[in-house]
C-alpha cells in the first residue's frame, strides 16, 4: 500500500496525518491509522484538539463565519466532530451511533459500505435537532469515497431541506471521480456542498491485498506480563440531564455545564493518582470527546497524558518496527456479549497508568473483565465509570415548548416568552374559602390550584387608573434604576428571566428601558418559582440550553420577607451543569432581601393592584403532579375571556411613556444605589417574626408584608386583618377599598416596619392562622 500527498490546506501533509495499517475485512483490507485522532495510537490531547481546531478554521472560512450545526460519524470521528463543533461554537452537535439505547427513538439512519459495522443511527432527543436552515458540517476523520457522507446528507436533507453542507475531514483521499459524484448530488438536490480537509492524498493498493491479509497468520492479542498490574474502580457522577457526548445532541448551551462536569470528574480521578503520573486515558468506543477532555484536564493538573479509545475495528497487529499497530487487546464487548472490541498499542513511556473511561450502559461484567485484560499486560488500570447520565431525562428536559402571545397571554410575542405549560382548558379554580381550608390543613399546596379571579368593581378599576397615573413616574425611575444597575454590573449581553407572574411586567419594562436608553434588545422569559417547591428545573434547563447560564438575570416585582429570594438561591445551588447567578433583581426591596433593586421604599406598584388583567391575562403558576409531568414546564392559564378588562399593555405603555422625563433622576438614583452598601440585612424577615409573635400567628407564611403582598392577600386569600403604619396614606387607598369590600378590619400600627401588612385568616378558628 502506497500513500501519496496530493495537496494540503494546513500545516499537515496526508502522510503525516495517517500511516498505513491492515485489517481483516473482506470489504476493505487497508486501514489508514490516524496520528492525530486518538483512536488506534495514543496521542497528546493537545495535538488532537489542535488538529480539530485547524479543521474548524477551514470550515469557518467555507461558511463565511455563519452559525452551524455539526454531524460527526461513528465511531472514529465522534470526538473529532465534537472538537470541531466546540471550536465553531456550533448551535448543535450530533454524532451517529451504533449503540441501541432503550427508550430512545431512531430519527434517521444511513450506511457505511466499507466498514465492518455498517449501520449509522441518528438518535437526537428530538427530530427538531435535525431540522433548521443552518449549514450542516459533516465530519469524518478520513474520506475515502465520500459515499457515507453523501448517504447521510441525503437522509438529513430529505427531512430538513438545508441548502448548504460542508464535508470536513482530516484527510481526503477521494479521486476526481468521487468529487464529481458529490457535485452531481449537489446539482440533483439543488444544494451547495463544500469540501474541506487538512490534507489531501491518494492510496494505491497492491493487487489481491484483501486475500493476502486474510491469509496472514492470526495476530497475537492480549500480552501477558510476568507481574500483572492492579485494577482500581472510580465511580464519577455525571448530571442526568447533561449530555456526555453528541449521541443525543449536544447544544451550544450544554458547553458550560460540560466544562464544570469535566473538571469535577478530573478532580475525582486526580485524587486517585500519584503526583505527576504518566497516564493513557482510554475512552470506550464512541465515547471519545469526554475522555479527550479528561486527558487534557489531567495534563493541566501536572500529569503526562495521552489519549486514545477502544474500537470495533479488528485490525491486524504485528510487532514490527515502523508498523503503527504494535500490540493489541481483544475483549468481549461490554454492551454485547456476542461481539468483540479491540484496543491497540495503549502504551506510553514511564510505565503509564491506563485510565479506562466508560459510561453506565457499558458497566457490565465484561467491562471489568476488559480492565483485567489490560492489567494482565503489567499496567496499572484505573476504571472510571460515569454514572448518572440519563438520555431519557435529557429528552424529557428538552421536551417542553415555550409559549408566546397572542396564542398565550396578551403581551406581544417579542415582549416575553413564557416557559409555561398551557392549562387554559383545565378547570383549576376553587372558591377562595375552600382553597384556603385545604392549604391550611396541609391537604393541598397553594400551587396545585388557582383562586377564582377576583374582579373588582368599577370604582376600584377607576382607582387603579388614578394610582397608575400618579405613580407612573416613580415606577419609571425604579425601572430605570434597576435596569441600569444590572447593565452596569452584568453587561449588555444578558437574558432576563422574570418570575411569573409578578415579575413579568417588570421584566418587560426593564427590556423596554434597555432598548430606549441603549438600543439593545434583551431576550426575556417568564419562569415559574413555587415556595417550598423551588424554581422550574425544566425552564432552567431550557435557559441553559439556549443561552449562557451565566448571563441570565432573574427578575421579580418586589420582596416581602424574602422567601422567594431564599427559594431561588437554594434551587440554583442544587441545579447541575449550569452557572446561574442567584442575584435577584427587583423593582422594590422593602424587605432588604436583594442587592439589586430600583428602590427600597415600600410603595405601591400599580401591577400589584389587580390579578391577571394587569399581568398579560395569565394566571399565577400551577404545579400539580396530575397535570405537570416530567419534562413539562410548570403550568398556567390564559384568561382570554377577560380581554375586555385587560390593562396589561396599558400599564406598560403608561410607565414607558415617562422614561424620557426621568432620565436625570434615574442617573442620580443609580449613582446612589451603586455607591451604597447593598448587602441584604433581611430586616424584613425579622419584622415579620415580630408581628407573628405579637398576633399569635402560627407560621410566617401567614404574614404578608408590604403593599404588594397585602394587596395579594386581599385579592387571592382569606384575609384576617390588615396592618397599616399610616391610617390615611394615599398609596393605601386601594387597600382600604378592598378591605372594606371584603369586611376586613384595618389596624393602625405606627411603628410597623413596612407601610402595611396583610394577615391571613385561620379558616378553622376564624382568627389568626
Amino acid at each position: 500500500m502506497t500513500l501519496t500527498d496530493t495537496g494540503s490546506s494546513s500545516s499537515w501533509a496526508a502522510t503525516q496525518l495517517v500511516r498505513p495499517g491492515l485489517r481483516r475485512n473482506p470489504r476493505r483490507a487497508h486501514l489508514l491509522v490516524s496520528t492525530v485522532l486518538g483512536k488506534h495510537i495514543p496521542v497528546d490531547p493537545d495535538v488532537v484538539v489542535s488538529a480539530g481546531e485547524e479543521l474548524a478554521a477551514l470550515v469557518a472560512s467555507a461558511v463565511g463565519g455563519s452559525d452551524v450545526d455539526v454531524l460527526g460519524f461513528a465511531e472514529t470521528a465522534t470526538g473529532l466532530g465534537h472538537t470541531v463543533a466546540t471550536a465553531l461554537g456550533a448551535h448543535c452537535y450530533l454524532h451517529s451511533t451504533r449503540r441501541t439505547v432503550p427508550g430512545m427513538t431512531v430519527h434517521g439512519e444511513f450506511e457505511e459500505g466499507h466498514s465492518h459495522a455498517t449501520d449509522h443511527l441518528l438518535m437526537p432527543t428530538s427530530p427538531d435537532l435535525l431540522d433548521g436552515d443552518l449549514p450542516l458540517i459533516l465530519v469524518d476523520d478520513e474520506i475515502s469515497t465520500g459515499a457515507t457522507a453523501l448517504d447521510a446528507l441525503r437522509q438529513i436533507h430529505s427531512s430538513a431541506g438545508r441548502t448548504h453542507y460542508v464535508i470536513a475531514s482530516l484527510v481526503d483521499m477521494r479521486t476526481a471521480e468521487h468529487l464529481t459524484a458529490a457535485e452531481a448530488v449537489a446539482t440533483e438536490l439543488g444544494i451547495r456542498i463544500d469540501n474541506v480537509s487538512l490534507a489531501q492524498g491518494s492510496v494505491e493498493l497492491a493487487p489481491g491485498l484483501v486475500e493476502t491479509v486474510l491469509a496472514l497468520p492470526d495476530p497475537q492479542f492480549n500480552p501477558v506480563a510476568a507481574l500483572p498490574g492492579s485494577v482500581r474502580r472510580i465511580d464519577a457522577q455525571w448530571p442526568a440531564t447533561l449530555p456526555d457526548g453528541g449521541r443525543h445532541g449536544f447544544l451550544r448551551s450544554d458547553a458550560a455545564g460540560f466544562d464544570i462536569a469535566i473538571d469535577a470528574v478530573a478532580e475525582t480521578v486526580d485524587a486517585a493518582l500519584a503526583d505527576s503520573t504518566s497516564v493513557v486515558v482510554i475512552g470506550h468506543e464512541e465515547l471519545m470527546y469526554l475522555p479527550l477532555r479528561l486527558a487534557a484536564t489531567l495534563q493541566k493538573r501536572g500529569h503526562t497524558a495521552l489519549f486514545q479509545t477502544t474500537t470495533r475495528s479488528p485490525a491486524y497487529v504485528a510487532d514490527v518496527p515502523g508498523y503503527p499497530l504494535r500490540r493489541g487487546f481483544e475483549f468481549t464487548a461490554p454492551e454485547d456479549e456476542s461481539a468483540l472490541r479491540y484496543l491497540y498499542n495503549a502504551s506510553a513511556p514511564d510505565d503509564a497508568t491506563l485510565i479506562l473511561v466508560a459510561d453506565a450502559p457499558a458497566d457490565t461484567d465484561a467491562l471489568a473483565s476488559a480492565a483485567d485484560t489490560l492489567a494482565a499486560s503489567g499496567a496499572d488500570v484505573v476504571l472510571v465509570v460515569l454514572t448518572g447520565a440519563d438520555p431519557i431525562a435529557l429528552e424529557l428536559s428538552r421536551r417542553a415548548r415555550p409559549l408566546r402571545g397572542p396564542e398565550f397571554g396578551s403581551y406581544a410575542a417579542e415582549e416575553v416568552t413564557w416557559l409555561l405549560k398551557d392549562l387554559s382548558s383545565v378547570s383549576l379554580e376553587a372558591e377562595v374559602d375552600e382553597r384556603e381550608k385545604a392549604i391550611q390543613a396541609g391537604t393541598a399546596h397553594y400551587a396545585e390550584s388557582l383562586p377564582v379571579e377576583y374582579q373588582p368593581d368599577l370604582a376600584y378599576r377607576e382607582l387603579f387608573e388614578k394610582v397608575l397615573q400618579e405613580s407612573a413616574s416613580r415606577l419609571a425611575v425604579a425601572v430605570g434604576t434597576v435596569t441600569e444597575v444590572v447593565l452596569a454590573e452584568r453587561g449588555h449581553d444578558i437574558v432576563l428571566a422574570s418570575l411569573a407572574r409578578a415579575g413579568t411586567p417588570v421584566g418587560i419594562l426593564m427590556r423596554r428601558w434597555a432598548f430606549a436608553a441603549h438600543g439593545i434588545e434583551i431576550p426575556h422569559y417568564a419562569v415559574s418559582i413555587v415556595r417550598d417547591r423551588g424554581i422550574d428545573s425544566v425552564a432552567l434547563r431550557y435557559l441553559a440550553d439556549h443561552h449562557d447560564s451565566r448571563s441570565v438575570v432573574f427578575v421579580d416585582g418586589w420582596t416581602g420577607k424574602g422567601a422567594i429570594a431564599r427559594e431561588l438561591t437554594a434551587a440554583l445551588r442544587e441545579f447541575p451543569g449550569a452557572e446561574f447567578d442567584d442575584d435577584l433583581a427587583v423593582l422594590a426591596d422593602p424587605g432588604n432581601c436583594a442587592r439589586t433593586y430600583g428602590t427600597r421604599d415600600d410603595f405601591l406598584i400599580a401591577s400589584a393592584c389587580l390579578n391577571s388583567t394587569v399581568s398579560g391575562l395569565v394566571s399565577r403558576t400551577v404545579l400539580n403532579d396530575s397535570l405537570i409531568r416530567p419534562g413539562d414546564f410548570h403550568g398556567a392559564k390564559y384568561y382570554a375571556d377577560l380581554a375586555p378588562d385587560d390593562v396589561s399593555r396599558h400599564l406598560l405603555d403608561t410607565v414607558a411613556a415617562r422614561f424620557d422625563d426621568v432620565r436625570d433622576e434615574v442617573d442620580a438614583s443609580v449613582a446612589a444605589v451603586l455607591g451604597s452598601d447593598r448587602a441584604p440585612t433581611w430586616s424584613g424577615w425579622a419584622s415579620v417574626e415580630k408581628v407573628r409573635e405579637e398576633y399569635g400567628i402560627s407560621h410566617v407564611n401567614f404574614v404578608k408584608p408590604g403593599v404588594g403582598e397585602t394587596t395579594r392577600v386581599l385579592l387571592r386569600r382569606v384575609p384576617w386583618r390588615v396592618l397599616v403604619r399610616d391610617a390615611d396614606a394615599p398609596e393605601h387607598e386601594h387597600i382600604r377599598m378592598l378591605a372594606a369590600a371584603r369586611g376586613v378590619p384595618v389596624d393602625v400600627v405606627p411603628d410597623l416596619a413596612y407601610s402595611c401588612m396583610g394577615l391571613i385568616k385561620n379558616v378553622s378558628s376564624g382568627e389568626a392562622s
